[in-house]
């Protein structure tokens, strides 16, 4: 007599767990007290360090009465152009003005140009002499700007480069400091990437200008940004090489005149009208590239 195989039991069904709701956490006492007094920290940080522009771009627009009225007055009472019409009665500020955003840009593109080509070697190349090369670089680092004026005067004297552009833009076409920037940031772009672009067929050329640099955006517009601020303030260097007022840059044209006695008298509107100028330039670069320069100042300081 055969045994009766009995089915297996069928499986308990499994009970439906009900989502529990996520309490969001709140925070103690100290903490949402502590919020809002760094806010206010950091709002009057930012109004200390932005009270002497403000006061720079209102006194522009001020009267001759009020720019000399005590107490100070902040707010323009009569909002004037006069102090910029009377500028460039006294300056040849259009020329000036072309002068240092030709040079400006000049110097950017170069720098945007050579020191990612020589950071891009530097990161990703296997040549002799790559380590050297790059401890001379962070050897210049280390030289004070002031001590190479000397020098580059000679140079450009040398060169027959004095009152010309070309020698307010070669000794800046390039800087230390840019290319170990553009270094540190093409380090963090895979190898294989590139390898395998290259097993592909793509050239070296092909490889640095249409695979890395377009990677390197947030570190090009970082470049961009601080290669210009810096030529663009440059004062010292085109105080030395130009000699002819026609080369002047806007800096230089600004302090030259300020230093004039038969043109400075009851000029304080005026220099302020010209501060405002060099200024606003610099401005406007930011916010078109203030974007990739925060991504960029992120990005570095996760490597």
């Amino acid at each position: 007599m055969s045994a009766v195989q009995t089915p297996p039991p069928a499986p308990a069904p499994t009970p439906t767990s009900t989502p529990v709701p996520v309490v969001p956490r709140r925070g103690t006492r100290g903490e949402r007290l502590r919020k809002p007094g760094l806010y206010a920290l950091l709002s009057l940080g930012l109004l200390v360090m932005s009270a002497p522009f403000l006061w720079m771009a209102l006194s522009a627009f001020k009267t001759d009465r009020e720019l000399t009225a005590s107490p100070p007055v902040w707010l323009p009472g009569e909002w004037t152009l006069e102090h910029f019409s009377r500028l460039l009665d006294r300056l040849d500020l259009p020329l000036h003005f072309f002068n240092s955003v030709l040079v400006a840009v000049l110097v950017t593109v170069s720098n945007l140009v050579f020191c990612s080509m020589l950071g891009y070697a530097l990161a990703k190349l296997r040549f002799a002499g790559r380590n050297r090369l790059f401890a001379l670089v962070l050897g210049a680092l280390m030289v004070p700007g002031n001590l190479m004026l000397l020098p580059l005067f000679v140079l450009m004297s040398t060169l027959r480069l004095i009152d010309s552009y070309a020698g307010l833009v070669l000794p800046f076409a390039a800087g230390a400091f840019e290319v170990f920037l553009m270094r540190q940031f093409m380090q963090s772009i895979p190898d294989e990437l590139l390898e395998a672009a290259r097993m592909d067929g793509a050239g070296e050329w092909y490889v640095f200008w249409r695979i890395v640099m377009p990677l390197v955006k947030p570190a090009l517009a970082t470049l961009a940004i601080l290669t210009f601020l810096g030529s663009w303030n440059n004062f010292v260097w085109p105080l030395i090489a130009t000699n002819d007022p026609g080369k002047y840059t806007l800096p230089v044209a600004l302090a030259t005149f300020a230093t004039d006695p038969n043109q400075s008298v009851g000029s304080n509107g005026m220099l302020m009208a010209g501060s405002f100028l060099i200024v606003l330039p610099v401005l406007l670069v930011f916010l078109v590239l203030q974007r990739y320069f925060t991504q960029g100042i992120a990005t570095a300081g996760l490597k």
